[in-house]
């Protein structure tokens, strides 16, 4: 398996969402969609498709990032549910989405993928978001 030092975000990915930080194995990125709190955790792991490509000891420290965002999510935005999800598609590297959904969200009951157009973010206001974001993953650190 490649190394961390092989990694590069996809294109797609990069260009859809802005860089929060990186966690102990994940790259951590808001998507740039104000529709919903989304947030996406790409390991920094070269050639990786699907969640079988990753090492026994990668896709532990996977689910400890994926469950402690989806508590971040929950404590920071009170969904009614979270989504997580790994799709890829349309891009195949392998990412996990964790979304934050309400009842009263654009695209509810239904999936966020397809139906509306993103809402991207304007100038600064993605700001609070990624303050609060970047002072879970500080606090994450160990």
């Amino acid at each position: 398996m490649k190394s961390e030092k092989d990694f590069s975000l996809d294109e797609k990915i990069e260009g859809d969402s802005i860089f929060i930080g990186d966690l102990p194995l994940c790259k951590f990125l808001l998507m740039n969609d104000s529709n919903y709190p989304w947030f996406l955790l790409v390991p920094r792991r070269a050639e990786i498709k699907e969640i079988f490509d990753l090492s026994e000891d990668d896709r532990k420290q996977l689910d400890f990032e994926t469950v402690e965002v989806s508590k971040f999510i929950k404590s920071s935005f009170n969904p009614e549910k979270i989504n997580i999800a790994s799709l890829g598609n349309i891009v195949s590297q392998f990412h996990v989405h964790i979304i934050a959904r309400y009842t009263d969200d654009i695209s509810w009951p239904e999936t966020v993928w397809g139906k509306y157009p993103y809402n991207e973010y304007k100038g600064t206001q993605s700001g609070d978001l990624l303050k609060i974001s970047k002072s879970f993953i500080n606090k994450l650190k160990i």
